[in-house]
């Protein structure tokens, strides 16, 4: 039996991003999206608390990385998004015995293995915890337990969603605020604010901070195909 599975949804590579739109160019965009997987993939691989990585994609370089890396792969071919995704990564979670799940996004590069290990250090057997964004709207972080204590219901104004969801189920909930985890990258100001925090981070992020032009990258970015 796994104790606690990490969700991962993916997009396809070409549609991710887009609200950078003319900020940033085709090309950085798609390596900005791949790095920044590969970065959360491997900090979750540095997670002593997750014991099972579901990633859920369509995306064929994303698919080839994660089962390198030893992740359970569910291919997502109704790319429905993500809510879809993660409910079909909790369904294969749940399947597989685990105890309890945390679902993040892939588009948080900072993410530190140590932070995500407090959380779910101190969850109890039947709680949600929500994780919100920078802006206190959206959920950069839905933990479970168990992996079906609620829907997810992700996109603008998920946060508030999440909690009534919570409330309506009679399971306990609250708010977390690790401050790796508050950090995506939607928009342009986004990504001001990541080179702000990357700059003076130098363990955290090496593909992230490659692409982005602050440091050299000691790993590969995920492929590109």
């Amino acid at each position: 039996m796994s104790a606690t599975a990490a969700i991962l949804p993916v997009k396809r590579f070409s549609a991710a991003k887009q609200r950078l739109g003319a900020s940033v160019a085709d090309p950085l965009r798609l390596d900005l999206a791949r790095a920044m997987v590969g970065d959360v993939l491997g900090a979750l691989g540095e997670c002593r608390s997750v014991s099972l990585r579901v990633v859920v994609t369509n995306e064929p370089s994303v698919i080839d990385a994660a089962r390198s890396l030893g992740a359970l792969v569910v291919q997502d071919t109704a790319e429905a998004g993500q809510s879809a995704a993660v409910t079909l990564g909790l369904e294969r979670a749940l399947a597989v015995g685990t105890k309890r799940a945390l679902c993040i996004p892939g588009d948080c590069p900072a993410l530190d293995p140590s932070e995500l290990d407090d959380l779910l250090g101190a969850v109890a057997s039947n709680e949600v915890v929500i994780v919100p964004d920078r802006h206190g709207t959206g959920t950069n972080g839905l933990l479970l337990s168990p992996p079906d204590a609620i829907a997810p219901s992700f996109g603008p104004g998920s946060c508030a969603r999440h909690l009534q969801l919570a409330h309506t189920a009679g399971v306990a909930c609250r708010l977390e605020r690790p401050g790796s985890l508050l950090l995506d990258i939607d928009t342009s100001a986004d990504l001001v604010a990541l080179r702000e925090r990357l700059a003076g981070e130098h363990t955290r992020a090496p593909r992230t901070r490659a692409v982005l032009g602050l440091a050299a990258s000691p790993q590969p970015a995920l492929a590109a195909r």
